[in-house]
């Protein structure tokens, strides 16, 4: 993985997002890593990145699929100044930086499925999980773990039919490489909109136009009751925002929330 980091550094174009990089050929997890350099006193925008996880996790601690030499897997390490209740606004702010990388590098346009799925053709083709430090009410640290499937076509059975990769979706391979860039470029851009504000004001309109979800029947999965209705978009701090039978309209809060579509995964 040495080329790979030497190439990423040699060509990034951005002032502080993955200037950074440090690259694992096995690792147990890039979320794991990322914790550990952070408290080790890595800088804002250090990238870590893997050929391989051995211990990948999604939300909820679900296992995410981890092969060598097909796909990406990354995690950012952030130290914003920001108030622990703001950061959870950064995983949608990632969300687009890797919808908006997949089309720079790869020329189609990918969906975003609330909260932190990137889909293409109604399936997932990117999971994204943020994990978060904080001590007296600020954030000491955040991770932002990427894993998007490039080359993999071949899936465990209990994900295959909601999951594709990125050469199957744009018939072509698509370098690893070029695509992290073009997501440090895009992450870096909008994470600087994000700051301006520290909420999602000037990316709503952006994010909207993404989302899958919009103007569908949602099921909501709340552990305290689920629900269902149509989803309206997200609002400035990237709550779901979700019009009930009796027109009344929920805020879905991201976090142990999931929301699935009626008839399928979106």
């Amino acid at each position: 993985m040495r080329w790979i980091r030497e190439e990423l550094e040699s060509r990034a174009v951005t002032k502080w997002a993955g200037r950074r990089v440090t690259c694992y050929d096995v690792t147990d997890s890039t979320n794991i890593q990322a914790k550990a350099d952070a408290e080790n006193g890595a800088e804002h925008g250090s990238l870590v990145i893997a050929d391989m996880q051995t211990a990948g996790r999604g939300r909820s601690g679900k296992s995410w699929s981890s092969p060598p030499g097909a796909n990406v897997y990354f995690t950012l390490i952030l130290k914003p100044r920001l108030a622990p209740e703001k950061a959870f606004m950064l995983t949608p702010v990632m969300a687009l930086a890797v919808a908006e990388g997949i089309s720079r590098s790869c020329g189609i346009e990918p969906r975003i499925k609330w909260p932190n799925d990137i889909v293409m053709d109604g399936k997932k083709v990117c999971g994204i999980l943020a994990e978060m430090s904080a001590e007296k009410g600020s954030v000491r640290y955040v991770v932002i773990g990427v894993g998007i499937n490039v080359g993999q076509q071949d899936f465990p059975a209990e994900i295959a039919d909601v999951a594709t990769c990125l050469r199957k979706e744009c018939g072509r391979d698509v370098s690893r490489q070029e695509l992290v860039l073009e997501i440090m470029r895009a992450f870096e851009e909008y994470y600087e909109i994000f700051a301006e504000s520290e909420d999602l004001s000037g990316l709503t309109e952006r994010y909207n136009g993404l989302l899958v979800n919009i103007g569908r029947r949602v099921r909501v999965l709340d552990p305290a009751g689920e629900y269902e209705g149509k989803a309206k978009g997200v609002d400035e701090r990237g709550r779901l925002l979700v019009e009930t039978e009796d027109g009344s309209i929920r805020q879905v809060y991201a976090g142990e929330v999931s929301v699935r579509g009626i008839y399928g995964y979106v």
